[in-house]
């Protein structure tokens, strides 16, 4: 027995309350509150087919058997590849690639494997444009062009595939609820129908989801929470450059990015990210740190612009780093350096525009600022790698012997990094020159003595 209950849902956090009200009491927002009818099951469930618990020492450890993507980036990001039963929400601004780049990799997986696309918001002649564009090659790849949610359950039971793609979770919806595609309620109970389809029959899920204007992943947060891996799909319409950035995976490490560019035959992965985001150049005002995001060390430049300022408070801007950080260092360099910023604009920017969130960044932001101020170009060829703490020192950084391998790889010829192990110092001293400094002004005086 079911019957119709009434209920009003925010489109943007998916709480529930029982009466409309103009703004959400959860998340602020006003206007988001729609009403929306759903059925109400009853309590008396069949128990028949029920599932029963084990004693833990019982259960067999299995090795995951990934199979790949065709791309080494998003084999990466995803930890190694595909999981089978794994399902997977990829989301981005419309226009980026998602759908893409998920299509090239359905060409490449379907050589080896079973896949099924099912389009939500293109027709199948759409598609095959797409396809035809990107001059893909496949075996076993087959489209589905299809909304309705039971349909779309139907033809995976019955073709059974490796790897299933479902474009868009926000175009599907479920017969049995009154409300809109799209809607929390349709997003949430869609998702779910899939997830233990994809759980019960083994088969890996892809799901594309859009975004809100703020960037975040559309639709309830238990979404996010409901699927193994969630992965951002990031960019711009002006550069070529893709990031592909893992934010939760069950299987691999978080904050793992992986780097494409978009060409006109489709995107392409590059394999030395460091030659994209630095310069050679030794100018004033540029420095080169080494970041850590996520199991990846990469090369990026730091810019720095130092202007005298025309208004009672000096300008700061911040291109790829936390505004709250420059305060922070330049705090630090007006206390330990002894020279008064506060009458000067500061502009910083990452080259690319490449978001980094590593502390050990702090020590390139330093050098490149006080660069621009008094117009000397930093030491030739070096990187910059160390935390500044308030109290002026250069702190450790993590991961710092793979990010020396990775200057070494580049060819950097000098390193200013925190005091080192001994033995760390003896496996690099024959292959880069390595500066050890314990504080702001040891670096400065080194770094930008002409």
């Amino acid at each position: 027995m079911s019957s119709k209950l009434s209920t009003f849902i925010c489109q943007n956090c998916g709480t529930e309350t029982s009466q409309y009200f103009g703004k959400c009491l959860n998340c602020n927002s006003w206007n988001s509150i729609v009403e929306e009818i759903k059925s109400k099951r009853s309590k008396f469930q069949d128990t028949k087919n029920s599932k029963k618990s084990v004693p833990f020492n019982e259960i067999s450890s299995k090795k995951i058997s990934r199979f790949t993507t065709g791309f080494k980036e998003f084999d990466r990001v995803l930890g190694g590849g595909i999981v089978p039963g794994s399902v997977v929400l990829l989301g981005g601004e419309p226009g980026i690639g998602k759908s893409t780049i998920v299509l090239q990799s359905a060409g490449k997986i379907s050589v080896h494997e079973k896949v099924l696309y099912v389009t939500a918001e293109e027709s199948l002649e759409q598609v095959k444009i797409r396809w035809e564009r990107l001059n893909q090659k496949s075996i076993d790849l087959r489209i589905f062009a299809e909304t309705n949610l039971s349909l779309i359950i139907e033809e995976i039971k019955r073709l059974n595939p490796s790897f299933a793609i479902i474009d868009s979770i926000q175009a599907i919806h479920n017969n049995e609820m009154q409300s809109s595609p799209g809607s929390v309620s349709q997003v949430r109970a869609c998702s779910a129908e899939l997830q233990n389809l994809a759980k019960d029959n083994n088969i890996a899920l892809l799901i594309i989801g859009h975004v809100t204007k703020d960037g975040a992943l559309a639709g309830p947060k238990t979404l996010e929470h409901l699927v193994d891996t969630v992965i951002n799909f990031e960019g711009d319409n002006i550069s070529s450059h893709r990031l592909l950035r893992s934010i939760k995976n069950r299987f691999g490490s978080t904050f793992e990015i992986g780097i494409f560019e978009m060409l006109e035959d489709g995107l392409r992965e590059i394999k030395n990210p460091s030659s994209i985001f630095t310069n050679k150049e030794n100018i004033s005002g540029v420095t080169t740190t080494i970041t850590n995001e996520g199991s990846r060390q990469l090369a990026v430049d730091i810019q720095a612009l130092v202007n005298k300022t025309f208004y009672s408070n000096p300008r700061r801007t911040t291109t790829g780093i936390s505004i709250n950080r420059l305060h922070q260092i330049l705090a630090v360099i007006e206390k330990h350096v002894g020279i008064k910023l506060s009458e000067f604009d500061c502009y910083i920017a990452t080259g690319g525009g490449f978001e980094i969130n590593d502390p050990s960044s702090d020590l390139g932001v330093a050098i490149s600022i006080l660069s621009s101020l008094k117009n000397i170009p930093p030491l030739a060829n070096s990187s910059f790698i160390g935390e500044l703490g308030l109290s002026g020192q250069v702190r450790k950084s993590n991961n710092l012997r793979k990010k020396i391998e990775e200057a070494v790889r580049l060819g950097i010829r000098n390193i200013v990094v925190p005091k080192l192990e001994e033995e760390l110092n003896n496996n690099f001293k024959n292959l880069i020159n390595i500066k050890e400094i314990s504080n702001i002004k040891e670096a400065v005086n080194y770094s930008l003595s002409e």
